[in-house]
This record gives structure tokens, C-alpha cells and sequence, in this order.
């Protein structure tokens, strides 16, 4: 998938663009949040580093061709080191035929790398791209939103709304619904996770990404999503969620050694 205002190109293609060439084949009102609302949104990284890591899963949806796309993953972060991993799940294509094997991604301040990544790359080979340098930060290009990057987005939350209290995951929390600007949500991100983000507010369609959150009574960020949009042959809108929970679970990554790296031609 490309997100972004130009074609990704090289090693930018990774496993959204995928998808969409596989896809082409075939009650109360909310009101106004108080400063403590706003706050508590704009805040919600900084919990979760104090939370230390958690389980999640996440999905990514997308409308191409008439076709309802759904990309899931499912892993574990570690919010202090900001280092994570995720097994992504990509769906059958237009033809019904077998789901593809499952990507192996690891999250790293600054890089993803990802193994089975298919398109000319050997099975037991991984393919490091620097986010840096992607147009859309890997807010989208690898079929997950990092939750890392998903929660450093909500530092730009803006127009913030109390929708009202729910359940996620069998946890009460507070639902709110807002925009925020990624180019805001760089300049106030976290070290690690500026420069990922300072590459996506150049690439997106729009500046402001709606989003709804929902924070536990505690402020630990359980879920989110957001809706980015992005030009790939016209507008395509992408929604991201990220569910979060089994806080201070364990979460281990593995770098890969240097000669594991693929170093040839990455198909598009």
C-alpha cells in the first residue's frame, strides 16, 4: 500500500502495497471534554511507558476495488524500550485462495524489519527498512500501526470530545473522540519516535487524522483508532486499531544478525 503522495518505491513497497495489488484483482450525544479530557488523551504515551509493556492486536482496514480489506496482527510492545512484535496476518486474495503466510515484524525505534515478507525475499531472510525514510513513517505501510507511534500521535490530539463510558476487553474506560495533527504530534513525540513521524506528516493526505480512544481508569491507552487517507490512484481511506491489554507482560525482541538481512531486490 502506498500512503502517501507518490508511489513508495524499492523497499518502501512492503505489505499494505501487497494487498491492494491482491485486492485489485477480483444514545447520549459526546460533548466537550474538560482540560483533564484533552489532557489525559494528549498524555497517553507517557502512561504506557509507565505501564511498561502490554499485549496487543491490532487491524487495518481498507476499501479498494469495491473490496473490504482486513490485515490483522497480533504480538506484544514494551513501551520503555519501544521495541515490539507483531505476527501479521494478511487475508486470502480476490480468488478465495489460501491466506498467505503470516509476516513476522519487529518493531524498533527507527527501523521494522520483517521476515516471510514474500515478493523475491528467501523465507529465512529479513528485510530492514529505516521509517524514517518511508512517507508515511510505517504508519500503514506494514499492514499494523506500530503502538508505539499510535499512541505518540495522540500528543497532537486536538478538538477533543467525552463520548461516554464502555467496555474494551472486559475493562470500563472513557471514550473519546478527536483530530490530531500528526506534524504537532512530531514536534511534541517522544526521541524515538520523532523522525518516523517528522516522514509521515510530509506524506499523508491530510494533515489531521481523526481518531476515537478509549483510557482505562487509570489512563493506560486500551484502544485506539485512526483514520488516516492517503492517494494511491485516488483517495483511499485506511481505519488502524490498536487494542491494548495483559499489561506488564514480558515482551523479548530478537534483532536478527547482519548476514540474516536480505540484501537484493525487493519486488514491488
Amino acid at each position: 500500500m502506498v500512503a502517501q503522495r507518490q508511489r513508495l518505491r524499492g523497499r518502501a513497497s512492503l505489505v499494505a502495497v501487497a494487498v491492494i495489488g491482491l485486492v485489485a484483482g477480483c444514545g447520549a450525544g459526546p460533548h466537550e471534554a474538560n482540560d483533564d479530557g484533552g489532557a489525559a488523551v494528549r498524555s497517553a504515551a507517557d502512561v504506557l511507558v509507565k505501564a511498561g509493556s502490554a499485549r496487543t492486536r491490532t487491524s487495518m482496514e481498507m476499501a479498494t476495488g469495491g473490496t473490504l480489506v482486513t490485515i490483522r496482527g497480533e504480538g506484544g510492545v514494551d513501551f520503555r524500550s519501544r521495541m515490539g512484535q507483531l505476527l501479521v496476518m494478511l487475508p486470502a486474495d480476490a480468488a478465495g485462495k489460501t491466506a498467505h503466510r503470516p509476516i513476522t515484524e519487529l518493531l524498533v525505534p527507527g527501523a521494522l524489519y520483517m521476515k516471510n515478507r514474500g515478493a523475491g525475499v528467501p523465507a529465512d531472510k529479513w528485510v530492514k527498512v529505516d521509517t524514517t525514510a518511508l512517507e508515511d513513517g510505517n504508519l500503514v505501510t506494514g499492514g499494523a500501526t506500530d503502538p508505539v507511534a499510535a499512541a505518540e500521535l495522540l500528543r497532537g490530539a486536538q478538538q477533543v470530545t467525552y463520548v461516554g463510558e464502555t467496555e474494551v476487553d472486559g475493562a470500563r474506560v472513557r471514550h473519546y473522540r478527536g483530530t490530531t495533527d500528526i506534524t504537532r504530534a512530531a514536534r511534541k513525540a517522544s526521541p524515538d519516535a520523532r523522525g518516523a513521524l517528522q516522514a509521515a506528516a510530509k506524506g499523508f493526505h491530510k494533515d489531521t487524522v481523526p481518531f476515537d480512544a478509549y483510557l482505562d481508569e487509570v489512563g493506560r491507552l486500551r484502544k485506539v483508532r485512526h483514520r488516516f487517507s492517503f492517494v494511491n490512484n485516488g483517495v483511499i481511506d485506511v481505519a488502524s486499531t490498536t487494542l491494548l491489554y495483559g499489561f506488564g507482560t514480558p515482551v523479548r525482541v530478537q534483532l536478527p544478525a547482519s548476514r540474516d538481512i536480505f540484501a537484493g531486490k525487493i519486488a514491488d
